[in-house]
């Protein structure tokens, strides 16, 4: 399988979180609009997160979080987000940077995106892609008979297509 020196897999991630800074800058700028409310996941060990040291100790890997009634003092930047929150009636300001997102769900539409926050963490110190995957035999598909990559499957849209 070639070597993908673009990095799709990581461009991809980057626009995707770039979507969470825009929704979350406007709702800085303007409030939650109509019935509009987020879950968002993230990795509690990630460089860059802040926490209290309370909720790290009862979320010790990920945390979910819902921006819905009761949050404030938004501030969103280029490279994260904060947040106030209450837990347990004690207020505790969170720093979350886009990088150590595991999700972002809006249930309200419902409109959802799943990261992948190890794979990010690992490869902003590193330009060196992942090591390739085993490949296997090269397979046909069974409506062209024409070869199907090696690796991954790959399903053609003609599958789905209605036949006469």
């Amino acid at each position: 399988m070639p070597e993908d020196l673009i990095r799709y897999d990581i461009l991809t991630q980057e626009a995707l979180r770039g979507v969470v800074r825009k929704v979350l800058s406007e709702v800085q700028k303007t409030g939650l609009p109509g019935e509009h409310h987020f879950f968002i996941s993230f990795l509690t060990q990630a460089t860059g997160v802040r926490l209290s040291q309370r909720l790290l100790a009862q979320y010790e890997k990920e945390m979910t979080i819902v921006l819905q009634n009761q949050f404030w003092d938004l501030k969103v930047t280029e490279t994260g987000f904060e947040v106030g929150l209450s837990f347990d009636g004690h207020p505790e300001t969170l720093g979350v940077p886009f990088s150590a997102l595991k999700g972002f769900f809006d249930t309200s539409v419902p409109f959802g995106m799943q990261f992948d926050a190890e794979r990010t963490a690992q490869s902003a110190g590193t330009a060196k892609p992942p090591a390739p995957r085993p490949t296997e035999p090269a397979a046909t598909t069974q409506d062209t008979g024409e070869p199907e990559p090696t690796g991954e499957k790959v399903i053609s849209l003609d599958s789905f297509r209605k036949k006469p």
